[in-house]
């Protein structure tokens, strides 16, 4: 059922929920929205769980919101749905940087309503290279995407979805994410790339006080595996699992083991 809840500034937020039971919350990653997480949602209701995706501000039905963009306002905005659903016990599913909005949330909001974590190819500690930072992507690599969203939107987002996936993919699979990202509003799409660019939540890993499981493709290109030693000497209690077939669309690359996994750390099996 598609909901439509106020967030700060008086945005409406678009919140699919759907299903009964122990609530699984999914945060999306750029610039795509919670339609992304299709293949979780079919996995996992019929087991009996709630699924609950969040379209942050400027993408799927989300209104776009300028004032106070970034990693502070999605979070907030994640308060607020769980607030308003009264949401307790839950799974929190970040992928890419929905990845790190979780990671803020749970710095700002003390992981309110959450009782474990998923971060899914996750944008942290920080998505683009400082000069005593050697990983992730170029500023300028990040400049020029905000660049060409302004020339060429539809381009820009067929050429970082080739770069998602190591497995082969159906050229059908890659135009329906592409669908997904159009449907954003192009200005949310720069906003968010800004705030990807020059946003940092290595302070907040270690806010992370509930169990933690980490995704992440060994092929992954977009957030480098490299990310993962630094997650897991910050984050205080986590279990790492490697894909070692997949890039940074886990989802895609190895669905049924991404699925499996997921529910093996909710059951408290792994």
């Amino acid at each position: 059922m598609k909901k439509i809840i106020k967030g700060k500034n008086n945005a409406s937020i678009a919140v699919e929920d759907l299903g009964e039971g122990q609530p699984i919350v999914f945060l999306h990653g750029w610039p795509f929205d919670h339609q992304m997480f299709d293949y979780q949602y079919d996995y996992f209701l019929p087991r009996g769980y709630r699924v609950i995706g969040i379209d942050f501000r400027g993408f799927g039905d989300s209104d776009l919101v300028i004032e106070e963009y970034g990693y502070d306002t999605f979070a907030d905005d994640v308060k607020v749905v769980l607030e308003e659903l009264q949401i307790e016990e839950a799974i929190l599913v970040g992928f890419s940087m929905g990845g790190a909005v979780a990671t803020r949330f749970f710095a700002r909001h003390k992981g309110f309503g959450i009782k474990k974590l998923i971060l899914v190819s996750a944008a942290v500690p920080q998505f683009a290279k400082r000069p005593a930072y050697s990983r992730g992507i170029k500023k300028s690599e990040i400049t020029s995407i905000v660049e060409e969203i302004q020339l060429n939107r539809p381009k820009m987002i067929q050429d970082f979805i080739k770069k998602m996936f190591n497995e082969k993919t159906f050229v059908s699979y890659k135009n329906w994410l592409t669908s997904l990202a159009l449907r954003a509003s192009s200005y949310g799409m720069i906003l968010s790339a800004l705030a990807m660019r020059d946003e940092n939540v290595q302070a907040d890993l270690a806010q992370i006080t509930v169990p933690t499981l980490i995704c992440h493709g060994e092929k992954d290109v977009i957030c480098s595996y490299e990310v993962v030693e630094e997650m897991t000497q910050l984050i205080p209690k986590n279990i790492v699992t490697p894909f070692r077939k997949s890039g940074h669309a886990i989802f895609h690359d190895e669905t049924d083991k991404l699925n499996r996994t997921m529910l093996m750390f909710i059951q408290n099996k792994v």
